[in-house]
């Protein structure tokens, strides 16, 4: 790898992670699905989504049918990353989900210290996810995850096993749900070299609103509450967002996350880091959700979703 391609990966890697801590399988902690991005990540208490699983395993307890969910990120440089994600319903057992995410760097060069090219590597990294969710009593619901995670750079590779744990919350003569999620709970199974990392441990707690006389849904996340920080340095971890629907087709999303703005402001200058927008389609049985979302001075990022129910 030369210099130049390792500088861009190393800055890419730096991205993804809040902190400074060590770990690793950052890539778990982006937002694949489209609409989850459009409002900043605020989705830990969806309930009409499978990508759901990806934020809160007892949202999928909600979700009626049996719904699928494929998306394509486009991120910068040749950076790309794809998921799937589905549930459906085991008759006086539960709600069961499924999911996959992938990522994959592109390709980079072996350089030896004389400046001579001798061959090309890749790199891309892997989870799939199974999940659980039934009810703890009225409008009640719990769920869990379990992980396999698989990493490979070149010619070395790591592994993973991790659990994610939720609740959900329906208080719906308020229009109201409250979410809670601990994800990504383990250890490595097998490290690159000899160092064991963490995973991209997050503690989240969210609320969400339906307007009563307007058709907006709004949404408040606290993220990295198990961070080691004052109380209200963990509050500024904030995510926030806003779904209007305009018509039967039509739905807008706005959403701020405001530790990637902090994160992605260089200097004193930030632009429209942090902020997301994005548009949904419903057509027929399909929905087709586009988001956008601004890394400023760094570039931008773009999704695509298609869902369906089978």
């Amino acid at each position: 790898m030369n210099k130049t391609n390792l500088l861009v990966f190393l800055i890419f890697l730096l991205l993804l992670s809040n902190s400074f801590a060590q770990s690793t399988y950052d890539f778990l902690k982006l937002d694949m699905s489209a609409r989850a991005a459009s409002l900043a990540g605020s989705y830990v208490t969806n309930d009409d989504d499978p990508n759901v699983i990806f934020y809160n395993p007892a949202g999928i307890g909600l979700l009626h049918g049996t719904p699928v969910s494929f998306s394509f990120v486009k991120h910068v440089l040749d950076i790309n990353l794809a998921s799937l994600a589905y549930s459906t319903d085991l008759k006086n057992i539960g709600r069961i989900g499924a999911a996959i995410q992938y990522i994959n760097y592109g390709t980079f060069s072996y350089i030896d210290d004389n400046g001579n090219k001798y061959g090309t590597f890749g790199a891309g990294e892997l989870a799939a996810t199974a999940g659980y969710s039934n009810y703890l009593g009225e409008n009640f619901y719990y769920g869990a995850n379990l992980k396999v995670i698989y990493s490979k750079i070149a010619d070395r590779s790591s592994s993973a096993l991790a659990i994610d744990v939720g609740l959900h919350y329906s208080l719906a003569p308020q229009l109201m749900n409250f979410g809670f999620a601990v994800t990504n709970i383990g250890s490595q199974l097998s490290e690159y070299y000899s160092t064991k990392e963490n995973l991209p441990l997050d503690v989240v707690f969210g609320v969400s609103k339906k307007m009563e006389h307007l058709p907006l849904t709004l949404l408040l996340e606290f993220h990295n509450l198990n961070d080691n920080n004052s109380f209200s340095d963990k509050l500024k971890s904030f995510t926030f967002g806003g779904e209007l629907v305009l018509s039967r087709v039509l739905r807008l999303r706005i959403g701020y996350d405001n530790a990637n703005r902090n994160d992605l402001t260089i200097g004193n200058f930030a632009g429209l880091a942090g902020f997301d927008i994005g548009l949904g389609l419903v057509i027929s049985n399909y929905n087709f959700d586009y988001g956008y979302s601004s890394l400023g001075l760094v570039g931008s990022i773009n999704r695509i979703t298609v869902s369906t129910s089978l």
